[in-house]
């Protein structure tokens, strides 16, 4: 994921503390019910496709954003189906940030899957019962998508 400019900007004062981000995740469906996903060029792993909303943007629109930007699929966003506090996260150059995350079950209505951007080695539509190896993110996220409950969030609080 690039780091968005307004983060940027915050890292200038912030240094490497910890900074509490909002994020996206967007599951894909086209209609034969294939999800889409991407190869990230930071890991080279498979992933859902997700980001950072810019400040002032909704999360929806943010999904649909990105699904455009690291693709070149065009979609709409049919409903929240996960709300999730992730652990923290430390980058190789000591940034810490810990994001919220939203995502979105979201249909495919347009455009053809390639790699549209930096951010992505391959994208590609995969059968959920043939998906290439995936982390336990993607594969909640993905599960919850395709059922019918209501959204996902974790009902613990330490506090």
């Amino acid at each position: 994921m690039a780091t968005p400019d307004f983060i940027r900007t915050l890292r200038a004062s912030a240094g490497h503390q910890l900074l509490w981000l909002p994020g996206v995740t967007a599951i894909v469906f086209d209609d034969d019910g294939r999800v889409l996903l991407g190869r990230r060029a930071d890991s080279g792993r498979w992933s859902a496709i997700g980001g950072i909303p810019e400040p002032g943007e909704q999360p929806a629109a943010c999904a649909v954003r990105e699904v455009y930007e690291e693709t070149a699929v065009r979609c709409v966003a049919e409903r929240v189906v996960l709300v999730q506090a992730l652990a923290p996260v430390t980058y190789g150059n000591g940034d810490t940030c810990q994001f919220m995350d939203i995502t979105f079950r979201c249909r495919a209505v347009g455009g053809e899957a390639r790699v549209n951007d930096d951010e992505s080695l391959e994208v590609g539509w995969f059968p959920v019962d043939s998906l290439p190896e995936l982390n336990q993110y993607a594969l909640l996220r993905i599960k919850q998508a395709l059922s019918d409950a209501p959204t996902w969030f974790d009902p613990t609080n330490p506090l």
